[in-house]
């Protein structure tokens, strides 16, 4: 993603506008909840391919990188071989854990996404990258929202804290709260990093669609890995045009429940005193994990 890197409000200006200006996806056709149709079979060859492609190279990288819980959720929805239909993932995912996927033209407004979430709905963009965009994508598409997203919404706890996360999105836009509810979305959801009894594990959408980031964040001494602790994720700036500066590592998916679940009101008025760190920040005390050593 690229966008202005002064701020970091994720849901109002990251990533929501091309380099033209101009928001991508047709929104003529999206209903007063910014669903569409997903046109399966608008779909060209050449777009289907791609996805193989995309869809190849990802499944290279992940064994042994990714959490076990991604690869199998992966490979039962067996997508492999082209764009999938969001009605016969939807079938699945509603028995597993009662959520289902709406097709989106892109980006949308804060409070329809939270609202999508806090229903159990998760929005998965329509339009795939073209064939340039290959390494890099300016905003997130159709690969990145269910390759990188979908598989984990068929673990339960998770499936519960995303849920969760939406309607504490709807509180935080009512207590000027956004900033930091952001931050946490971006060092969890998208850029997390888990335990795992073989070592460091990757959870987080955009580390698991990415081509590079996927073994920088597990190899490269440059980054941070820090375990995870909410307010310090939520008092902490992210890059948004290079690879991540610090990871925040938790112990299992119940940790990122229960260390979610409790009410965010105090949190955001004692960090709206605070001055917020920057990305590459190490406090007094943390630990800095090195490459896949366990907490």
């Amino acid at each position: 993603m690229s966008t202005n890197p002064n701020t970091d409000d994720f849901f109002a200006t990251v990533a929501t506008k091309s380099d033209s200006g101009a928001l991508r996806g047709d929104y003529s056709q999206a209903d007063a909840n910014y669903v569409v149709a997903q046109n399966w079979e608008g779909y060209t060859p050449a777009q289907h391919a791609l996805w193989r492609r995309l869809y190849e190279r990802q499944a290279r990288l992940i064994p042994g990188r990714a959490c076990d819980v991604f690869i199998e959720s992966l490979k039962a929805l067996d997508v492999s071989q082209g764009i999938p239909r969001f009605d016969r993932t939807t079938d699945a995912l509603y028995k597993a854990t009662g959520w289902q996927l709406v097709a989106v033209p892109g980006l949308v407004p804060d409070q329809t996404f939270f609202e999508h979430l806090a229903n159990r709905r998760f929005p998965v963009t329509v339009w795939l990258r073209e064939e340039h965009e290959f390494d890099y994508i300016v905003e997130p598409d159709l690969f990145h929202d269910f390759f990188g997203h979908v598989p984990l919404l068929f673990n339960p706890v998770f499936a519960n804290h995303l849920q969760e996360y939406g309607k504490g999105g709807l509180k935080a836009l009512k207590l000027d709260g956004l900033a930091y509810l952001a931050r946490l979305y971006w060092y969890t959801i998208e850029f997390g990093l888990i335990q795992s009894e073989a070592g460091l594990r990757i959870y987080g959408a955009g580390i698991l669609s990415s081509g590079g980031e996927v073994e920088y964040c597990l190899s490269s001494d440059k980054p941070r890995r820090v375990p995870f602790q909410v307010e310090r994720i939520m008092r902490t700036l992210y890059k948004i045009d290079t690879y991540q500066e610090t990871y925040f590592v938790i112990r299992d998916f119940e940790q990122l429940f229960n260390d979610t679940a409790p009410d965010f009101t105090p949190f955001y008025e004692r960090l709206k005193q605070q001055e917020p760190l920057p990305a590459n920040a190490l406090l007094a005390g943390e630990t800095n994990l090195a490459a896949n050593h366990l907490v």
